[in-house]
This record gives C-alpha cells, sequence and structure tokens, in this order.
C-alpha cells in the first residue's frame, strides 16, 4: 500500500488541507488575498460536508463530487509530479509523465475523498501568511484544533499560474507531502523502475473503487 500520512488524525489532517483551497482570482495584495480565498473556500466545502452529511452517509461516493467541484481545480498536479518525482521526472519519458501524473493524482483526491468523510466540525485558525519569489509564491498558514489534542499546523505553498493561484505542497505537522512521498516514490523506482511505481499505484488506485 502507497501511504499517505500515519494515524486516522493525521489522514483527517490530509484531507482538511485539501478542502481549502483557492479560487482562481490574482491580486496585488498576494498575502491577504490568498488567505481571504482561503477562508471563503473552506466555507463552501464544509458547508457541503454539513449540508449532505446525511447524504454522504448513505452514499460516500458524494464526497467525490465536493473534491471535484472545489479542490481538484485548484492543484497543480503536474508540478506537484515533478517535484515528488524529483531526479527522475528528467529521466522519465513523456508517456511515462502524463501516466504518473495521472495516477498520483487519482491517489491523492482518492484519499483525501475518503478522509474528508471524517470532518466533525473541527476548529480551523487562520495564520499569517508567508510570501516569496516577489509574490509569486505564497505559504497560507493555517492550524487545526481538536478536543482534547494539540493543534495540528497545516500550511499549503501556492503559486502564481497566470492569473490563478495553485497548491503544489501541503506541509502538515512540519511534514511535506512531497517530500514524504517523494522517498517512498524513490524507494519504488530504484527497485522496479518508473513504469514499475506506475502499475503499483494503478493497481492501488484500482483497488480503492
Amino acid at each position: 500500500m502507497i501511504p499517505v500520512a500515519n494515524g486516522t488524525g493525521i489522514k483527517w489532517v490530509c484531507a482538511a488541507a485539501l478542502s481549502m483551497m483557492l479560487a482562481t482570482a490574482a491580486s496585488a495584495q498576494t498575502v491577504p488575498a490568498a488567505e481571504q480565498l482561503v477562508r471563503n473556500t473552506t466555507e463552501r466545502v464544509l458547508e457541503a460536508l454539513t449540508s449532505q452529511r446525511q447524504v454522504i452517509e448513505q452514499d460516500p461516493g458524494r464526497v467525490f463530487g465536493i473534491v471535484d467541484d472545489f479542490i481538484l481545480p485548484h492543484f497543480d498536479f503536474e508540478k506537484m509530479s515533478q517535484r515528488v518525482l524529483g531526479k527522475f521526472w528528467n529521466r522519465a519519458t513523456p508517456t511515462q509523465k502524463t501516466q504518473f501524473t495521472k495516477e498520483f493524482q487519482v491517489l491523492l483526491v482518492r484519499t483525501y475523498a475518503t478522509a474528508l468523510r471524517e470532518y466533525s466540525d473541527q476548529v480551523i485558525e487562520y495564520l499569517p501568511s508567508r510570501e516569496r519569489e516577489g509574490g509569486a509564491e505564497v505559504t497560507v498558514r493555517t492550524q487545526i484544533r481538536q478536543p482534547g489534542a494539540p493543534p495540528i499546523p497545516i500550511s499549503y505553498d501556492l503559486h502564481r499560474v497566470s492569473d490563478a493561484w495553485k497548491v503544489f505542497d501541503v506541509t502538515i505537522d512540519g511534514v511535506s507531502l512531497v517530500i514524504n512521498y517523494r522517498s517512498t516514490f524513490a524507494t519504488e523506482i530504484r527497485n522496479n523502475g518508473i513504469d514499475g511505481l506506475i502499475d503499483r499505484l494503478a493497481k492501488h488506485n484500482s483497488e480503492r473503487d
């Protein structure tokens, strides 16, 4: 199995991280705009989860619609795939790059959609964001508060693509999603090659249907 994170709580946080995504408008005031967009989209996702809770309990597949509507458009899966594969990206053929990006996207979306069903009114707090590269990249920082447990910090790295903001990494409790997967995938590639990794992801994704 290709792991995402350890423990149910962290798994839920991964889903929360994926759900707190941005709309496509850019602004000269990069950091405040990014923070506001995260807030607005988070509210829409949580409203959908709350209003459809009974339906989701009866038909868990409904949560995939929420992912498709609010989350999927705001991730740069190609950039994430490039960063995850690291040096192996340049060694991959165009076909391998396309196949890997497709399977990696399916892996993340299905895992997060499944975990998103575990949402139960946790409190989201927003911390000051940080901009880099002259405002072309922004880290939006939040933390999740859960009763009886310390807060879990989550940050989202975004970059500007034309007039849109796209997420290219999520860091949960100090652990980068990209770096976490990079280590796992590098081992698989060294053992079985890029095609072996793609095949294993495809099999894993098909088992989650």
